[in-house]
Formats: structure tokens, C-alpha cells, sequence
């Protein structure tokens, strides 16, 4: 790993709007690439968006050949920057719920979802793989939002190099609060889940963790399902400690921007007690048998 800049994007991406959404990455893309970005992440579904209708596969694509995708490419070529955005993934009549990373380059890689939560499983089907990413500057996994509730997805990135794990999110929570305080609390929850899920990923696997999340309400009322995210970004660093967090209290679009440090890394990587040298794969034949 190498010393670079990360963009952390929590923006809307409402259901049927995937020229707007497309215009929201380019702006928030280049926002980022302006105050030093490397490698700008944007939430799950960001382009095609996340709610609790049909509506998220309606939109979908193939992937690397669609236009969404090739737009982003574009625009990564141009800005010279690595993009991480999350897509609904259509190929040979089933449809993914999909994260991809672009480059100066060209196409890089995709993740698909492994476990579908809620009403996605009636929507999506589950990848079957999880593989990692070279970039210039670090090898990256992806492990999106409810795959984070499962730690063996961030310790099969880790073993297969993953310095960098994204978790891009859109993470729901209840009924819309009509109140600011309401909103706050929404955020504030939502945050403390992520603190007690990823500092133990980060700190068990030695790895940093980005996270960004969608912001708002996605159905917008237009397709009489409502899907409420409370937004918010976090960057937790290898020794488990939250290094960064987004600002505001309230449900806002936002970014965070930061550099992560090589340094860091390597010093939790050389402990003499570090996971990753001290595991004993050869115990952990349960873990590949199926439960009832």
C-alpha cells in the first residue's frame, strides 16, 4: 500500500433516476477530485437506487457494457481518478445488485452482493465470489452493506490481500421522522452500528474501512413504497479506531475526504499477534459446512 487520498460520497439516488443520479456522481466525482481524490466511492445502488419496489431492477444494466457504466468510465479517464459506484447489474435474464470500480484505465472489477436483505432477495440474486482489486496505490475489497453483517466476507478479502475494504451502503432505517431531533437520532443510531460492525472488521482483519451511505428517501412517494437512509460516511483505520466521520447530525448529502497512510497499516500488519499470521485455517473446516 502506498500513501492516497480517499472520497467517501453519501448522496441521494432516488428510484427512476438514473440520469439524475449519473449527474450527482459526475458532480460529487469531481468535487472530490478538486480537494485530492484518489479513489471516490459512492454508495450502493447509487446510480440505479435503493428502495423497497421493483422499481431497482427496472433500470438495470449490463456490466461493463452498459451506458451508465461507460459514462463513469469516461469520466474517470478524463479526471484521471478511480470510481467505485453501485449498480443494478443485469446479465443473461437475472439481475445483481452490483458494485464496480473504475480507473484512468478503463474497467477494473465488479462485486456482486452475496446475501440480499429484506425485499432485495425477491429482486436480486446473490453473487457467488468475492474477489480483490490492484489498485496503483492499494489492493481493495468490496463487501456491500448487509455482507458487512457477516464477517467472513472482510477476512476472505483480507487473506486475498485487501488492504482497503469499501462498504458502501444503503442502509434503511424505520418510519420518517417528522422532526429534526428524529432525523438526528436516526443518524446517530445508525453510526453506532457501524462503529460496533466495522471497527471489528478493520481491527481483526488489520485493514482500513470506508464506508458511505445513501441519503434520503429514495422511493420519493412516485412508486408508493418509501425507503428512508439516513446518509453518513466513516473511515476506520487498521488498529480498529474510528479515524473520520462525516460532520453533520442531520440527513444531508455530504463527503469526506482523506488521506490514508501506508504507515499505519504496516505497523498493525508487523504485531507478532497479528491475525492474519497467527490463524490456523486448518481448524476451520465448520465454517465451510451449511447450517440447518
Amino acid at each position: 500500500m502506498k500513501d492516497f487520498c480517499l472520497g467517501l460520497i453519501a448522496h441521494a439516488s432516488p428510484l427512476g433516476k438514473k440520469q439524475q443520479n449519473l449527474a450527482a456522481t459526475e458532480y460529487w466525482v469531481r468535487q472530490a477530485k478538486r480537494k485530492g481524490a484518489d479513489l471516490v466511492v459512492l454508495p450502493e445502488l447509487s446510480i440505479t437506487g435503493h428502495g423497497g419496489h421493483p422499481a431497482m431492477i427496472a433500470e438495470a444494466e449490463r456490466v461493463p457494457d452498459g451506458d451508465a457504466v461507460n459514462h463513469i468510465t469516461g469520466l474517470a479517464a478524463e479526471l484521471g481518478i478511480y470510481i467505485c459506484a453501485g449498480i443494478a447489474e443485469s446479465e443473461a435474464g437475472a439481475v445483481y445488485n452490483t458494485q464496480f470500480i473504475v480507473g484512468p484505465e478503463g474497467f477494473i472489477g465488479k462485486q456482486r452482493k452475496v446475501h440480499l436483505s429484506h425485499d432485495e432477495y425477491f429482486l436480486f440474486r446473490g453473487g457467488t465470489s468475492v474477489p480483490v482489486f490492484d489498485l496503483p496505490f492499494a489492493c481493495v475489497g468490496l463487501v456491500i452493506c448487509y455482507d458487512n453483517l457477516l464477517p467472513e466476507m472482510a477476512r476472505i478479502c483480507a487473506v486475498r490481500g485487501a488492504e482497503l475494504i469499501l462498504s458502501p451502503h444503503a442502509a434503511r432505517f424505520g418510519a420518517w421522522p417528522r422532526g429534526l431531533e428524529g432525523r438526528r437520532k436516526a443518524v446517530a443510531n445508525l453510526k453506532q452500528q457501524w462503529r460496533v460492525i466495522h471497527r471489528c472488521r478493520a481491527l481483526e482483519n488489520g485493514v482500513y474501512v470506508g464506508l458511505c451511505n445513501t441519503v434520503g428517501r429514495s422511493a420519493g412517494g412516485r412508486h408508493g413504497v418509501q425507503a428512508n437512509h439516513a446518509g453518513g460516511c466513516m473511515l476506520v483505520a487498521p488498529g480498529g479506531q474510528v479515524a473520520a466521520e462525516s460532520r453533520s447530525r442531520d440527513i444531508v448529502e455530504q463527503m469526506l475526504i482523506r488521506r490514508l497512510q501506508a504507515d499505519k497499516l504496516h505497523q498493525v500488519r508487523r504485531q507478532i499477534c497479528f491475525n492474519l499470521r497467527t490463524r490456523r485455517s486448518d481448524a476451520f473446516e465448520a465454517l465451510a459446512i451449511a447450517t440447518e
